[in-house]
């Protein structure tokens, strides 16, 4: 399984309707669930992003949940794929 971290923002829409965010994280979590990916963590932060995610999943099942989640007009997300050391380690050892 993969790792993502998603840095995720609020849009107008998502912003108007902050309150709501908790439940519509509820329902990000069970969708993921469904397409196989794992949310890790969630923390709602302060600063140039309003959201961190972390998930474990297939890559395309982790595009299609966060193409999912945007095209719903409340966030934006900007992901990052993420090595653990261990798997980094293996990363460098196949380096010729």
């Amino acid at each position: 399984m993969a790792t993502f971290v998603s840095l995720v923002s609020f849009t107008d829409q998502g912003i108007r309707n902050v309150k709501d965010s908790p439940a519509r994280f509820d329902a990000f979590r069970a969708t993921a669930g469904k397409m196989g990916v794992t949310v890790k963590s969630v923390y709602w932060t302060v600063g140039s992003c309003d959201i961190v995610v972390t998930m474990d999943g297939p890559e395309d099942a982790v595009t299609a949940v966060l193409l999912k989640i945007g095209s719903l007009g409340n966030v934006r997300s900007h992901t990052l794929r993420a090595y653990g050391e261990d798997e980094f380690k293996r990363i460098l050892a196949a380096m010729p």
